[in-house]
């Protein structure tokens, strides 16, 4: 079965203020497995606590982020300029799986630019896996964006093909695929998989005012954009289907992640969708 664990990038002001360690110990309280490390710095002072949590703690580290190039995310380091030390990182706590979160915005404007980005990413890719560890791609809803009859999750396959996915299931529900024809069509590409659910709110007051005041069009922006960010088992996607056809897809880690949480704090989010995943049987 595979491994549940936590996108850490819910977590970056707690690693700020408590430090590595004692977050990952709260973690382990709640039932997390692993992490998946994102907008962390990986200092020595990270790394060190991680390597320590494996040891103590037993959590595994599933994933650490890294970006192509310089980035603008503090402290994430990058393929052109860190590679050893992402290697070194890696095989220091016997991770298997990178991941970039996100292709630069320019590389999303036109089929070219999407195969020159992918083209760019393949060696490194292929340098890594040479290493044992595979670097995955994350998606976002634009990545289902078809320029003629590619989608741009086809194009960075067709180019880029020692690049894995990590697919967010979230981003491609909002993206207009449905999760499960996303997994049966990557099958066998699919190594990571967040775990995020997708949750429709009420009709805010705001769009009644506007319709009452007689701007139907800015109360309708606000009718469409009532989409957010949920706690897993609390917004409308089919887990006990999802989670097996993502194993089935290949998956070895569920990271549970929620971009935003509406003012809840993070860790109370985890406990709620841990708590959700394991009523479903994981």
């Amino acid at each position: 079965m595979a491994n549940i664990g936590v996108q850490m990038m819910m977590l970056k002001d707690q690693v700020a203020e408590l430090g590595m360690y004692p977050v990952l110990e709260k973690l382990k309280e709640l039932n997390i497995a692993s992490v998946e490390v994102s907008q962390i710095p990986m200092n020595e002072e990270n790394v060190a606590a991680l390597e320590r949590a494996i040891s103590e703690l037993n959590i595994e580290v599933g994933a650490l982020s890294v970006a192509f190039g310089p980035s603008a995310a503090p402290g994430t380091d990058n393929l052109e300029d860190d590679f050893d030390k992402i290697v070194a990182d890696c095989k220091r706590l016997d991770v298997k799986y990178t991941r970039i979160g996100m292709m630069p915005f320019q590389a999303m404007t036109s089929k070219e630019a999407t195969e020159t980005w992918a083209a760019q990413v393949e060696p490194y890719a292929a340098r890594l896996a040479a290493e044992g560890i595979t670097l995955c791609y994350h998606n976002h809803h634009v990545d289902l964006h078809k320029f003629g009859n590619e989608r741009i999750f086809d194009i960075v396959r067709r180019v880029a093909p020692s690049l894995y996915f990590e697919v967010d299931l979230h981003w491609v529900q909002r993206g207009g695929m449905a999760p499960l024809d996303m997994l049966k069509e990557y099958a066998g590409v699919c190594k990571l998989i967040h775990v995020k659910d997708f949750r429709v709110t009420e009709l805010p007051a705001e769009a009644m005012e506007l319709f009452t005041a007689g701007d139907f069009m800015k109360g309708y922006e606000k009718f469409v954009n009532i989409v957010e960010f949920a706690e897993v088992g609390q917004g409308n996607m089919n887990w006990p289907e999802l989670l097996p056809a993502s194993e089935a897809a290949g998956a070895e880690f569920f990271f549970i992640e929620q971009d935003m949480t509406y003012g809840r704090d993070p860790f109370d989010c985890i406990k709620d969708s841990r708590e959700y995943l394991t009523s479903i049987g994981w």
